[in-house]
């Protein structure tokens, strides 16, 4: 479905809030699925190749999980009104 022209400008805040309040738990969902990958590689890793890809999938899922969102929502802040 092809939107109209200034959609984006129509947007109300309630609805902009809402869409950056899914991508933000989508965000931290897709982290927590790629710890739960990195685990199930180090815990079934056969070799060192596997465990360490696993390992380093926990490490960058939690920084991802950690930084990401919070950054998401500071570029996203609304100004004060004064």
């Amino acid at each position: 479905m092809r939107r109209p022209a200034g959609y984006l400008a129509s947007m109300t805040t309630d609805t902009q809030a809402r869409n950056r309040w899914f991508a933000i738990v989508a965000v931290r969902l897709a982290a927590t699925a790629g710890a739960v990958l990195g685990l199930v590689l180090v815990a079934r890793g056969e070799s060192w190749s596997p465990k360490a890809i696993g390992v380093a999938l926990v490490l960058a899922s939690l920084y991802l999980m950690a930084v990401i969102p919070l950054a998401l929502a500071h570029r996203w802040r609304s100004r004060p009104e004064s």
